[in-house]
């Protein structure tokens, strides 16, 4: 199928909800290793925020559910619903990964203008995040990624890889016009302050689990108003 079969084609499949169709037909022109219009950029986003966003909002819901029912100590449904959960987490894994693999390997590398280099870094901000979103919602787990994801480093976390895509359009924002630098630094302080949000609760998880394994270690003790040296007998 030709470049403009396939733009006409995601337009189309936008005007009729059918958004998997969408994001085959960009993956289609995003394979033309070319640059891609505003326009084009726009369709691309536009098809993959709605086929993750889906399931995105599944997931919150299911979730959801899951705590309740844990907080009722129903065992049996907190196992369905847990299986049920992580079906929903690997169509999502899927998603991101897909998208990640075609801006690493066709839009990046094809891309000329400054603008579009801060959208494609941009893009993988929000992905990287969205991984992280349910990496890390299952009680904080560790992030984990399937051993075949090229960009998946040992305890590498999504948010690690979000500040170098941050880091990377930075470095791009000095070759853009005037009317597009606006623009594109709106972008980033969108996704720095996403970043701040990320570590932040990343801190915060770390400390909490520190500081829970330290009381689990500690005997007890009987409460005393005042420390008293250790005696040997």
């Amino acid at each position: 199928m030709g470049y403009e079969d396939s733009v006409y084609l995601a337009k189309l499949a936008e005007q009729a909800e059918r958004y998997e169709e969408m994001v085959e037909n960009m993956k289609n022109v995003a394979s033309a290793d070319q640059e891609l219009t505003v326009e084009e950029r726009n369709l691309l986003s536009v098809a993959y925020k709605n086929v993750i966003g889906a399931r995105r909002a599944s997931w919150r819901i299911v979730t959801s559910i899951e705590q309740k029912e844990e907080s009722k100590g129903n065992e049996s449904q907190v196992a369905l619903i847990k299986e049920y959960r992580q079906k929903i987490e690997a169509e999502l894994a899927k998603i991101c990964e897909d998208i990640l693999e075609v801006l690493d390997k066709h839009l990046i590398p094809s891309a000329q203008s400054g603008e579009s280099k801060v959208f494609y870094h941009k893009m993988k901000g929000d992905y990287h995040r969205y991984l992280a979103e349910f990496a890390l919602g299952d009680k904080h787990r560790p992030c984990s990624y399937s051993p075949h994801s090229p960009w998946a480093g040992p305890q590498l976390l999504p948010c690690h890889l979000a500040k170098q895509a941050f880091d990377d359009a930075i470095a791009e924002l000095d070759t853009l016009s005037e009317e597009s630098y606006k623009d594109s630094t709106l972008i980033m302080q969108l996704l720095r302050d996403n970043l701040t949000l990320w570590t932040s609760s990343e801190a915060e998880n770390d400390t909490a689990a520190d500081t829970n394994k330290e009381m689990s270690d500690a005997p007890a003790a009987t409460p005393v108003t005042e420390a008293k040296p250790e005696t040997k007998e």
